[in-house]
């Protein structure tokens, strides 16, 4: 999108956008939905695999002989190995830095070349963890994942955003984050499918399966056009852009929206292609609310503890005592419990607000959190006896209801917020920086959390619990309500909130200063 400008467009000017879903339309979000799983997938099929006796035979005969033969370590430490959390994390920190190339890539050529990219990157990445004969193979493999989900992310939402009509722009949002859990399940039916594979070579197919998604990406992205949006913006024809908007919207009355392209472009002339722009203006005292949010919120859904359910369930309904094929079946099943709430999410999050589903989410995961965090703490320690079935099952349960309490709140609403808040001109940069958080983040917690296991023991759940708590007040007051106010208004909240105004004061973001 364009940077340098923000249009404070009337409901009444909104109101002249013309179009409908058309097929194009309907593409872009197949293959957005394409992008979400495999996000998804890479956060469910890591810990399944994780699990599987021959791939940790193969891979980490250390863990393997301590999982099977080790009496003297703790019930905590079994899985705890540096080799294997970089096995998981190594796509995050590739991810990382790939984001930083695609947000150059999609500025400077346009959405469709990183899609591309993302696409071939994991196929790429797919092929060589399915055929790996050794650890270097493996976590390259895993490198070249998280080059393509680092494009794809960057991308995708980007080129969704742009394509959408206006009036279907939030729940496309929300939409993304729905196939992302439905990449999870896909990922947790597979590996439960696969570890009955006799032979041990479950885990190759595992791994190879992520190129369906993948391929579909990379084919469906081939036959899609360029956004209007970036055509105008690198300096295309104006008639063939309108032309390209007129397709895109099914109507020829798009003057309205095209009037509003070519004012952006003109305003933002001789910044698009610099870099440093967008992130001087995001560092200004009046855009503090924003850049607040873009660190905050996915750090906070980072710390809730709910990756480490998306990458290691497997492990830990291992580590409570519950079998290789259950602990499996288990990781479907909170899969499903995550599906079935941001659905809910979806439906309600513009009737009773972003604010009500954080703190109901909060509230949720937070007593969940106690509660097995202290059922593991009674009833597991370190070198007896792992839980009975009945404790293992309950602890299932509260799992189960934690994802919940995370898929109608932190899961969804922490891509709709920040995407929603920013203003035109810091849009892009906004999520650039959003998309870093998260990455760093994931990267972080799931090369630290099985030594955390090991030392925290049951306190890794009160860890968990504690920061969530904290997340909670602090949208309590510091996060104003953006229910059914236009973006181009959005600038509004912040200079009502108590605490926000004492920042930007009463000044009007209308203009861009340079």
């Amino acid at each position: 999108m364009a940077v340098g400008f923000i249009t404070e467009m009337s409901n009444e000017r909104y109101n002249q956008y013309n179009g409908r879903m058309t097929k194009v339309v309907i593409l872009s979000c197949m293959m957005a939905a394409m992008g979400g799983l495999l996000f998804g997938y890479d956060i469910g099929i890591s810990g399944g695999v994780s699990s599987m006796e021959p791939f940790l035979s193969k891979f980490f005969p250390k863990v393997y002989r301590r999982m099977k033969e080790d009496t003297n370590i703790s019930n905590y430490c079994k899985f705890d190995s540096h080799l294997l959390t970089a096995f998981t994390s190594s796509l995050y920190i590739a991810g990382l830095v790939a984001s930083f190339f695609a947000s150059s890539t999609t500025r400077s050529y346009g959405r469709k070349p990183s899609i591309l990219i993302g696409g071939f990157a994991f196929l790429a990445g797919a092929a060589l963890g399915a055929a790996a004969a050794n650890i270097y193979m493996l976590i390259l493999g895993r490198v070249l994942l998280g080059v393509g989900i680092g494009f794809a992310n960057q991308a995708v939402p980007l080129y969704l955003s742009e394509m959408a009509p206006a009036r279907y722009r939030g729940a496309m949002n929300n939409g993304f984050q729905l196939c992302a859990c439905l990449g999870i399940l896909y990922a947790n039916l597979i590996n439960y499918g696969t570890e009955k594979i006799k032979g041990g070579f479950g885990w190759r197919v595992s791994l190879a399966t992520a190129a369906i998604p993948a391929t579909i990406l990379s084919i469906g992205s081939i036959f899609l056009p360029e956004t209007p949006n970036s055509l105008i913006q690198r300096g295309s024809d104006h008639q063939k852009v309108k032309l390209t908007l007129q397709k895109v919207r099914g109507t020829a009355d798009v003057q309205a929206e095209f009037e509003d392209l070519i004012k952006a472009s003109s305003t933002t002339s001789g910044q698009y292609h610099n870099p440093l722009i967008p992130l001087q203006l995001i560092l200004q005292r009046r855009y503090r609310p924003q850049l607040v949010m873009a660190i905050a919120i996915p750090f906070f859904q980072q710390v809730t503890g709910i990756n480490v359910i998306g990458l290691y369930a497997p492990l830990i309904f291992r580590t409570i005592g519950l079998g290789e094929s259950a602990s499996l079946l288990s990781a479907v099943l909170t899969s499903l419990f995550s599906i079935g709430s941001t659905l809910m999410s979806v439906f309600i999050v513009d009737k009773v607000g972003r604010r009500f589903l954080f703190m109901a989410g909060g509230i949720i995961m937070f007593v969940t959190q106690l509660l097995v965090g202290s059922i593991m703490a009674y009833k597991l320690g370190d070198h007896t006896e792992l839980m009975t079935k009945g404790y293992a099952y309950s602890v299932l349960v509260l799992i189960s209801v934690y994802v919940s309490g995370f898929g109608i709140s932190w899961g969804p609403l922490a891509w709709l917020v920040p995407s929603e808040i920013f203003p035109l001109e810091i849009r892009s940069i906004g999520q650039s920086i959003t998309v870093a958080v998260t990455f760093v983040f994931m990267f972080i917690i799931a090369q630290t959390f099985l030594t955390m296991l090991c030392h925290f023991k049951a306190g890794i759940f009160f860890f968990s619990g504690g920061w969530v708590f904290v997340m909670t007040v602090f949208v309590y007051f510091f996060l104003p309500e953006t229910k059914n106010i236009p973006i181009e208004q959005m600038d509004r909240i912040w200079r009502k909130h108590w605490f926000w105004k004492r920042i930007v004061g009463e000044e009007e973001i209308g203009e861009c200063k340079d």
